[in-house]
């Protein structure tokens, strides 16, 4: 067991190594980081058979190597991310007989990787990193990493997808439906499988009201039924 004073030391050392690596991707910065390690402070009160200073060194150190989500080599970037992050605890000395669990805690957390998680510090980590997409903070990240990749909001005439294939890479809100709605079923742990299906709610109201405002092609048309009110004052 790692004493809390250890613990202590240990998360500010982990936060300077991650800081050092951080680009410019505000949906992957030091407070997603921070947050992923909350989440899976949460998730360790369930588990305490789980090494914590694994679980807090995979969850600073999971995004050492961050690619874009339409990058060639986005599959392999939390293979890359786990390499690097050992060569780096290594060097500061990290308890050796650790580095394998959070290397692998690392490697299987990606969603683009497809890898599953064996031990129970790997799969708070995937859990708790999962979370973040979900909830207002999630929702925040969507459209942020969509904007930056050049996809639409949503699809002009029908933003649900109910009459066309869904698209998430051309329209944001399409990730919803094809990615968000997915997660509380996928996650390893029933407390992360609870706080996420929680957090999926939020994003299903906001969907919706999305669509109504967003409205189609055709709301406007003469005999559509869906006039615009003049605001009250």
């Amino acid at each position: 067991m790692t004493s809390s004073n250890s613990l202590t030391l240990w998360q500010s050392r982990l936060q300077t190594l991650a800081a050092a690596a951080l680009g410019d991707d505000s949906a992957h910065d030091l407070s997603h980081l921070q947050r992923v390690w909350r989440n899976a402070a949460i998730l360790l009160d369930h588990h305490r058979e789980a090494d914590t200073l694994v679980v807090m060194a995979a969850c600073y150190l999971h995004d050492l190597v961050n690619l874009p989500k339409n990058h060639p080599e986005r599959h392999l970037a939390s293979r890359q991310a786990a390499a690097l992050a050992t060569q780096q605890l290594v060097a500061l000395d990290f308890p050796q007989e650790k580095l394998a669990a959070v290397a692998h805690a690392i490697e299987t957390h990606s969603f683009s990787a497809n890898l599953t998680p064996t031990t129970i510090e790997a799969q708070i980590v995937q859990d708790a990193d999962r979370i973040d997409a979900l909830g207002a903070v999630g929702l925040a990240r969507l459209f942020y990493i969509s904007a930056r990749m050049g996809s639409a909001l949503a699809h002009g005439s029908d933003p649900l997808g109910q009459s066309r294939a869904l698209d998430d890479k051309a329209y944001a809100l399409d990730h919803i439906a094809v990615k968000l709605a997915q997660l509380p079923g996928k996650m390893q742990t029933p407390a992360g499988r609870a706080l996420a299906q929680q957090r999926l709610a939020l994003i299903t109201d906001f969907r919706a009201a999305f669509a109504e405002e967003w409205g189609t092609d055709n709301d406007s048309q003469p005999g559509s039924g869906h006039h615009s009110q003049p605001l009250s004052g």
